[in-house]
């Protein structure tokens, strides 16, 4: 079964947040909620979230993924979280999946491991850098980092990195199940 952290930091987007667990866990993923500095988490909109452990306790050996939620104040503290930012370089040096969504594509170029293709929420790219950015797609894979635009793209991204991490099948199924026949 792959195991993927979504580090989750005050501020975080809770959509996002809620909906790539969701997604993940219905495809048969164990998803790790890692809190950044607290264990109750509380969202941009106020809806306050238990951490399953604190992101100092995971391990990137652990992991096949890591996949941040967006909300610029919580991306802000990914971005400058040292245990974030180390664990997110450790997955890039064991060639692991990274992941972002929203603005947190932010705390990716932050720790040195955006690739040259990627997406984000719209003008978040001014604070990134526009080489290497669309907004063509929902969902860029460039190698080993998933990016994703935002709010309204999360089922899509949920549901491709259950194809990614766990196969075309389950993603089908688990497609049609959601009617989330917009996603391709």
């Amino acid at each position: 079964m792959a195991t993927v952290c979504v580090p989750l930091a005050k501020g975080f987007e809770e959509i996002e947040a809620v909906s790539l667990i969701d997604v993940m866990r219905r495809g048969g993923i164990e998803v790790i909620v890692a809190g950044v500095n607290e264990t109750l988490v509380t969202g941009a909109n106020g809806i306050t979230i238990q951490a399953d452990t604190d992101i100092k306790n995971v391990v990137a050996e652990d992991l096949d993924m890591v996949v941040l939620p967006g909300g610029w104040d919580g991306t802000h503290v990914l971005a400058e979280d040292p245990t974030v930012q180390s664990l997110l370089k450790e997955m890039r040096a064991k060639e692991k999946i990274v992941g972002a969504i929203c603005a947190a594509p932010f705390a990716l170029k932050a720790a040195g491991v955006l690739s040259e293709h990627y997406t984000c929420y719209p003008s978040v790219e001014e604070q990134i850098g526009k080489e290497g950015y669309t907004d063509k797609q929902k969902v860029v894979i460039d190698g080993n980092v998933m990016t994703s635009r935002g709010p309204g793209t999360a089922l899509c991204f949920g549901l491709a990195i259950v194809r990614k991490l766990v196969g075309e099948q389950t993603y089908q199924e688990l497609k049609a199940g959601l009617l989330a026949d917009y996603c391709d």
